[in-house]
């Protein structure tokens, strides 16, 4: 009897040992897990953008969803109780997101999608400290580059102050498409630009520029020059002589005197007129022969002059945009411009008729040789650049 005890013993304790065992097993396999679902958009974007990622169409099979796990692939998690967030992704790179959701019951189930981030290209633009009017800017943003190797577009609007595609924008022209530039200049004062570069993906950098034109200076000294004019020529009674002469186009004209003399000959003189118009200054002179004694070896003359036309030029430092600027600025300032434009010259013989020399000779001359002899005080500025 007493082992027949033992052997019931035995085979309870066996029992109840599989029982439990048996009751474990059937917990585990009771536990259902849910099922993940995962929307990302958009999958590729460019740095600093953000991505929503929406997991609201998961199931929990059982139970309820009692979390969202979040690994964004960047060392950033997060954990929420709606299947829904964003994430802003601020480098470039290939990104696996993971989104794990549990539910009640213990189960559990993840989903992953990939995110890829463009790289923004980084501009390295140089400009020059320091430079003058017509002078040319080198622009050089070669150095610019792109973080993952992609070839760049470079896209210049070298001046704001003009529409030159005409679209009403002053800032949005493509003036040139090179990693480098060379500028002109023309004008002093302040010229302002962009550029902004692409890798042809979406990712652009944008860069403003400034370039401080200044202005050139010259040392001014004026120089005194003596302009002779010379004509030589025969009229008749009744004809004319003209010629036009430009004397001051590059000079400020000081002063003028004229000469019109007669060629000696028998008899008495013959008469001319010298006459002189300067149209831009309203100016008219005239003067007649006069004088000249055949017997005292002396010549009809008329003669002309007139003086302090403009003031003398003062020397100086004078500063311009350009030496043509600073050129006009001095010959054509006002009040000193005078006698500047064309001079029109004109003879008139008024009497040469025949004169004979003693009663009852004939003089077979009807006019008479003559010569102009004009001489121009001019002063010319000559300009010197120097550095400041």
């Amino acid at each position: 009897m007493r082992a027949d005890a033992m052997t019931k013993s035995v085979l309870l304790s066996s029992l109840i040992f599989f029982s439990s065992m048996l009751a474990g097993c059937v917990a585990l396999d009771t536990a259902v897990n849910p099922r993940a679902e995962l929307q990302a958009y958009p999958l590729f974007i460019q740095e600093g953008e953000t991505i929503t990622l929406d997991a609201r169409d998961s199931q929990a099979v059982e139970g309820v969803i009692t979390e969202f796990y979040w690994d964004f692939g960047d060392g950033k998690i997060a954990e929420t109780v709606v299947g829904f967030t964003s994430h802003t992704y601020e480098k470039f790179g290939v990104y696996t997101v993971t989104m794990s959701v549990k539910n009640s019951v213990g189960g559990e189930d993840e989903v992953t999608s990939t995110i890829v981030v463009n790289g923004a290209p980084v501009i390295n633009l140089t400009t020059p400290d320091n430079i003058k009017s017509g002078e040319s800017a080198l622009l050089d943003a070669s150095q610019s580059y792109d973080p993952e190797g992609k070839a760049l577009l470079y896209s210049w609007d070298l001046d704001w102050n003009i529409d030159s595609d005409n679209d009403g924008d002053n800032r949005n022209d493509v003036d040139a498409i090179t990693p480098t530039v060379l500028l002109p200049t023309n004008k002093s004062g302040v010229k302002l630009g962009s550029l902004t570069i692409s890798d042809g993906n979406g990712a652009t950098d944008y860069q403003s520029f400034e370039i401080d034109v200044a202005t050139r200076t010259f040392e001014v000294k004026w120089e005194t020059q003596e302009l002779e004019v010379n004509r030589e020529g025969y009229l008749e009674q009744g004809s004319s002589w003209e010629d036009v002469i430009t004397p001051g186009l590059e000079s400020r004209i000081i002063s003028f005197q004229a000469v019109l003399e007669l060629a000696r000959e028998p008899g008495p003189q013959d008469n001319f007129t010298l006459k002189l118009q300067i149209p831009t200054d309203g100016y008219k002179s005239s003067a007649k022969t006069e004088g000249g004694n055949f017997t005292a070896n002396e010549t009809s003359k008329a003669e002309m002059e007139r003086g302090k036309i403009n003031p003398v030029g003062e020397d100086g430092t004078y500063t311009g945009d350009s030496e043509e600027e600073v050129l006009a600025l001095l010959l054509n300032k006002p009040g000193e411009r005078a006698a500047q434009g064309e001079w029109i010259w004109t003879i008139f013989c008024d009497q040469a008729d025949p004169d004979p020399l003693f009663d009852g000779m004939q003089d077979l001359d009807p006019g008479n040789d003559w010569t102009l002899e004009v001489i121009i005080i001019i002063q010319t500025p000559n300009l010197t650049e120097v550095a400041v």
